[in-house]
Formats: structure tokens, C-alpha cells, sequence
């Protein structure tokens, strides 16, 4: 759709930062790893913890197996987490790309799960999985006319 010669959507960068922030105020996001060696999806809730990401995850799970193969320098993952309105499209998506640890802190698992309940009740939601952020991106996707610069081309 087009309005007075312009795009009725924008596309906005954003900064890490503000990014990050918006990734933080969902609960619901979806992390991307390998599983013999082949690109898999799963949806999780999640919290943000020191700039990290943290989710839930229990004993036996493919994610679990796949960051304890990782040991101290853990996998590459990424992690995905949005809110745009089915019905206009407009919104907002952060991708974040990063190393993934379990969390084998005994403390550190303890005050984790304080933090993060999993979606539904399960047994054995005893593990938790760390992602340290490495490149976070972000895009805002808004129907806001752009500024208009004053003295551009003159």
C-alpha cells in the first residue's frame, strides 16, 4: 500500500539496546539450534538475566543434549522473539545470535528457576540454558511517516 508516494510500512533498525529491551518485554520467543546437523526450531519462554537470555528446558531434550556436547565454550544458537499484529503487520522482530551454556551452577540454577517458570508444568523442567548474546538485530515495522530532514539536497 502506498500513501502520498510513500510506503504505508517502514522498515527501522534497531540498536542492540533498544532491541534487546523489546526481546525482554515477551515472554515467548523461539531458539534455533543444530541437531545432527540439521537447522531446528523450538518454541520456548524465556527471560532476560543480566543481558542474557535464559530459558527452561528438562533432561533429555535435544537442546539440553546439545549444549552439554558444547562443555564450557557451548553451541551457536539463535533466538528469535516478536510481536507484530496479524492484521496490520505492524510490529516489531529481534534476532539474537549467541553461544548457549547449560547452567550447571548449582546457585545460579536455583535463582533461575525463581526467575522463569516453564509454559506448561512438567516433570523434570530442571535444567536451564544460558545464551550470551554475540549480534543482536532488530527491526521495527511501523506505519510512522519518516521525519523529514530539513535542507537534505539543497
Amino acid at each position: 500500500m502506498i500513501r502520498n508516494g510513500e510506503p504505508a510500512h517502514r522498515r527501522i533498525d534497531l540498536d542492540p539496546v533498544k532491541a534487546l529491551r523489546l526481546l525482554g518485554s515477551v515472554s515467548l520467543g523461539r531458539i534455533v539450534f543444530t541437531r545432527q546437523a540439521l537447522p531446528t526450531v523450538r518454541p520456548v519462554n524465556h527471560v532476560l538475566d543480566g543481558g542474557d537470555i535464559v530459558i527452561r528446558t528438562h533432561e533429555g531434550t535435544a537442546l539440553t543434549t546439545r549444549t552439554r556436547q558444547g562443555g564450557d565454550t557451548g553451541v551457536v544458537v539463535a533466538y528469535e522473539a516478536d510481536a507484530i499484529d496479524p492484521d496490520t503487520h505492524l510490529g516489531w522482530s529481534v534476532v539474537v545470535t549467541g553461544y548457549a551454556r547449560l547452567v550447571t551452577d548449582a546457585t545460579d540454577l536455583a535463582r533461575v528457576r525463581t526467575l522463569l517458570a516453564p509454559c506448561e508444568p512438567q516433570e523434570g523442567m530442571d535444567h536451564a540454558v544460558r545464551i550470551r548474546p554475540s549480534l543482536v538485530t532488530g527491526v521495527l515495522l511501523t506505519d510512522t511517516p519518516p521525519v523529514p530532514t530539513r535542507g537534505r539536497g539543497r
